[in-house]
């Protein structure tokens, strides 16, 4: 997959206790053309939709799961938008170790809709999924204004995955109907 980007917060510090994360994400759109958002209340931002791979799941696996948790939806997996890297110190985030994030990101198409499970810690983060085209997307994304780091971090990753995603809508690839 195609690497996108790298984020690097200033504090982090190559050494032994580094913890790597893959996750994988995604830009959804439904029957009209709407992209799925969550809104994190408790920290003033928006993200896609997508979390943590599990171990033994595949990246697509991972994405079909978190749909259905955290949008309610059934999709399909229509083309690679690319990854990117972040590295996060623990000064920052006091997890007790540094992190290197890939985030693997897809263009996916809605085949059904359902209600969202969130868990526990995403209920208590006060997420709610809203609906906007990805025109609004980008623009909701920019005028964010995270109140926690981990939030500036999400901001800036999934802009990037919705900015590269509206390059490819933009390619004639999708404008004979690949969506």
């Amino acid at each position: 997959m195609r690497l996108l980007k790298e984020f690097k917060d200033p504090d982090f510090k190559e050494n032994s206790n580094i913890k790597l994360r893959e996750a994988s994400r995604a830009v959804l759109f439904d029957e009209n053309g709407l992209v799925p958002i969550l809104f994190v209340a408790s920290g003033n931002f928006h993200k896609l939709p997508g979390g943590g791979i599990d171990e033994g799941e595949t990246k697509e696996n991972a994405l079909l799961r978190e749909a259905l948790e955290e949008v309610g939806a059934k999709m399909e997996i229509k083309s690679e938008v690319g990854k990117i890297v972040e590295y996060r110190s623990d000064k920052n985030f006091k997890w007790g170790f540094d992190m290197k994030q890939i985030s693997y990101c897809y263009i996916g198409k809605i085949l059904s809709k359902g209600k969202p499970q969130f868990t526990e810690k995403e209920m208590i983060e006060e997420f709610e999924l809203v609906w906007m085209t990805l025109d609004e997307a980008i623009e909701t994304f920019e005028n964010d204004k995270p109140t926690k780091v981990e939030g500036k971090f999400i901001r800036d990753r999934d802009l990037t995955f919705l900015k590269a995603a509206q390059n490819m809508m933009n390619s004639s690839k999708f404008i004979k109907g690949e969506l």
